[in-house]
């Protein structure tokens, strides 16, 4: 009987234990579920896909709703919540918490707003949360530290700022912890270093500060580390030659500093990327150890000394960057029998030496070579022309040389690269015509940068076989002749630099025809002949620059019309003559404008007070004449004002003083008389310069002008005060013995 007994009991101790787990897992679980989907969906402001249509429909569970799943084993309790992707904008609601069953959130890549809700600290059972893409706003809930089962934390690209919580060195099974993005503030958790299984943390564009914690070496699980862009200080610790699972170091633009660590016990790392920093030294010599390396970039720091020969034994890299450093010596001349995997090759801005190694051309991948900025010599190798991948080649800022034709026959050889974009031997020493076949490039070609050389010739009418050129600089050179009107063919071109040259004739109107222009440099050259009306076709032009040669005419209005001149306007040292024209209220935008060395004359428009943003205004050397308008009261901004060597009359007016940021102030050589203003830019004599006045008085006694009370202005104003104290009474008795002596004479026939 006592084992019926215990039978029994064993079967009515099931059933309460049965009729528990479906109360707790039937009709209340699966309405508590529904109703915190329902509470989330009730935040969400915007779901312009329509994306949670299908969770107002009540004839459909719950489970089988867009982004929800359920679990296999408990049908009615939801596991995963996965919105990514859907431009869902509101908010989160607290209410997610009470899905106690969730093990995936992903709501990355939307538009949700506000805080993340504290509650999300009580789901024991999470192991994927992506809030990633986002506006979310506050901290970073402490009580995420409670997920125990949490692997996965992405937060990238939010506006969460505070500090990094130390709670999270408690998420024990944390395998990715990404928080780049944000406006996290503070120092990295020293704690972060008990994390034993993180392969990925990414701390990227914050603003952390302190020093990198030496307990990173305690990770050696990790695979990427990328602290960049924040204002991270102190050394690069030592204990990260610990992470012999790292595959990806990147620590950009910090303010790290010191000498970099011994890498070389990193088998598996491949990506290192230190790039500006305050780092200093020599590059370590162990760092040609790391077999697996194909990315190495080092530049914008302080490094010194050689590059060490041992790097020329990863045969791995692809991408090889020291570019701003001071580095020395030479390129080795089997560079690219060593690296023949090479990609990129960037060293510009160094002390670099020697000649460019021929054998680049053995690592036929290469298609971005930069080497400016540092003192190669000889000639430019031709073998670099089978390099078929070339699409950035910068030599600028050398010593290289071209002195007769056959030393040109690089440019023949690089027309075989025909991904070429970007071509730049600016400040060498090519000297001679360029070879015809400069005009066989590639059509892909972009920029064309060959100034400050020695070049000679003409420019060839068939350049406008390069459609798709969009930058062409050939300034600072000894080209001869006309513009080609064939340039007018460019339509792409943004920016042409032709100034400092000896080209002649008249500046073309189908240049009018560039509308994509935005930067024309003409200036130092012999044109002669008017300024083209057209140029006005030009509607994004912000800068005009035809300084220095022999212009003639007069001002084009629909030139001044031109309200997207914001940078600068200089036609100064020509011979333009007439009027400055009303229509220069229309350069709204202008910085600068400079009319100085011509002929103009007439008085100064009024309408310049429009050109509120204007700082520098040069008018000297000119025939103008008349008083200063009160409309230049309006150019608040004005730094410097040159009116020198013209005709200018009147006094100096009082508002001149008041003028905040006027720094520079040249009235020379004009007829200005009268009291000088002693406020503002007049209180210090070095930013003012009168002389040529002769009629002026007083001012700051730096000045070395007369007193106004003594002087022959004053005695002046005082004798012709004094004749009219005298001349008024005289004249008016004068007056008045006229008048009697009329009146006696119309009496007097009456008497008679």
């Amino acid at each position: 009987m006592e084992g019926f007994h215990a039978l029994i009991f064993l079967i009515i101790l099931l059933y309460v234990i049965s009729t528990a787990k479906y109360a707790t897992l039937g009709i209340e679980p699966a309405a508590s579920d529904r109703a915190a989907l329902l509470s989330f969906k009730s935040l969400v402001d915007d779901d312009p896909f329509g994306a949670l249509s299908s969770w107002n429909n009540g004839s459909l569970h719950y489970c089988r709703w867009h982004g929800v799943s359920c679990s296999r084993r408990h049908p009615h309790r939801v596991t995963a919540l996965d919105l990514k992707s859907l431009r869902l904008a509101g908010f989160v609601s607290p209410a997610v918490a009470k899905l106690t069953f969730l093990r995936r959130i992903d709501l990355s890549d939307n538009m949700l707003d506000g805080s993340i809700p504290e509650d999300l600290g009580s789901l024991r059972r999470l192991q994927y949360l992506n809030l990633s893409e986002n506006s979310l706003r506050g901290m970073i809930p402490s009580s995420l530290g409670n997920c125990s089962n949490l692997q996965v934390l992405n937060l990238r690209d939010n506006k969460l700022d505070g500090e990094i919580p130390p709670t999270l060195s408690r998420l024990s099974g944390l395998r990715k912890l990404i928080l780049s993005q944000n406006m996290l503030q503070g120092t990295i958790p020293d704690s972060i270093g008990n994390l034993s299984s993180l392969l990925i943390l990414s701390l990227d564009n914050n603003n952390l500060s302190g020093a990198m914690p030496s307990s990173f070496g305690s990770l050696l699980s990790l695979q990427i580390l990328e602290i960049q862009y924040t204002s991270l200080t102190g050394t690069i610790p030592s204990t990260l030659t610990n992470l012999s699972s790292l595959n990806l170091l990147l620590l950009r633009e910090n303010n790290l500093h010191g000498e970099i660590p011994h890498f070389a016990e990193l088998p598996f790392l491949s990506y290192l990327d230190c790039t500006s920093n305050n780092l200093s030294g020599t590059i370590p010599i162990s760092l040609g150890r790391l077999s697996s390396l194909e990315y190495l970039s080092l530049g914008m720091n302080n490094l010194t000394g050689e590059i060490p020969s041992s790097l020329y034994n990863l045969s791995s890299l692809n991408t090889f960057q020291l570019y701003y450093n001071q580095l020395e010596g030479t390129l080795p001349s089997d560079i690219g029998n060593a690296l023949p995997n090479l990609q990129v090759l960037v060293m510009t801005k160094n002390q670099l030496r020697g000649r460019i190694p021929a054998s680049l051309s053995n690592a036929s991948e290469l298609n971005y070579l930069e080497l400016e900025s540092n003192a190669f010599h000889g000639t430019i190798p031709p073998s670099l022309g089978a390099l078929q991948s070339l699409s950035w080649l910068t030599l600028a800022l050398n010593r290289l040389e071209a002195r007769k034709l056959s030393e040109w026959s690089f440019i023949t050889a690089l027309t075989n690269c025909t991904s070429l974009q970007v071509l730049d031997l600016r400040y060498n020493l090519l000297q001679g015509m360029m070879p015809k076949s400069i005009v066989n490039f590639s059509t892909s070609l972009n920029f064309l940068l060959l100034s400050n050389n020695q070049i000679s010739g003409i420019i060839p009418t068939e350049i406008e076989k390069l459609i798709n050129l969009t930058f062409l600089d050939m300034s600072v050179n000894d080209l001869r002749g006309t513009i080609p009107i064939e340039i007018s063919h460019l339509w792409q071109l943004q920016y042409l630099d032709l100034s400092d040259n000896m080209l002649s004739g008249e500046i073309l109107p189908t240049l009018g025809n560039l509308t994509l222009m935005d930067k024309l440099y003409l200036g130092s050259n012999e044109f002669e002949g008017a300024i083209p009306p057209t140029l006005s076709k030009m509607l994004m032009l912000e800068l005009l620059n035809l300084s220095n040669n022999r212009l003639s005419g007069s001002i084009p209005q629909e030139v001044l019309r031109l309200s997207s001149l914001a940078s600068f306007l200089d036609l100064s040292h020509n011979l333009l003559n007439g009027s400055l024209p009303l229509e220069v209220g229309n350069l709204i935008n202008i910085r600068a404008l400079d009319l100085s060395n011509n002929r103009l004359s007439g008085e100064i428009p009024d309408t310049i007070g429009k050109c509120t943003i204007l700082e520098i205004l040069h008018l000297e050397n000119n025939l103008f004449q008349g008083s200063i308008p009160s409309s230049i009261s309006n150019l608040r901004g004005l730094k410097k004002l040159d009116l020198s060597k013209n005709f200018y009359s009147g006094q100096i007016p009082a508002f001149l003083d008041e003028l905040p940021d006027l720094k520079y102030l040249n009235l020379s050589f004009n007829s200005f008389e009268g009291q000088v203003p002693m406020k503002g830019v007049f209180k210090n004599a070095s930013e003012v310069s009168l002389i040529g006045n002769s009629k002026l008085c007083g001012g700051n006694p730096e000045l070395h002008l007369p007193k106004c009370t003594s002087d022959a202005f004053a005695a002046k104003h005082h004798s012709d005060y004094k004749l009219k104290v005298i001349l008024i009474p005289v004249g008016g008795a004068i007056l008045c013995l006229i008048i009697i002596m009329g009146l006696l004479g119309m009496g007097s026939p009456q008497i008679i």
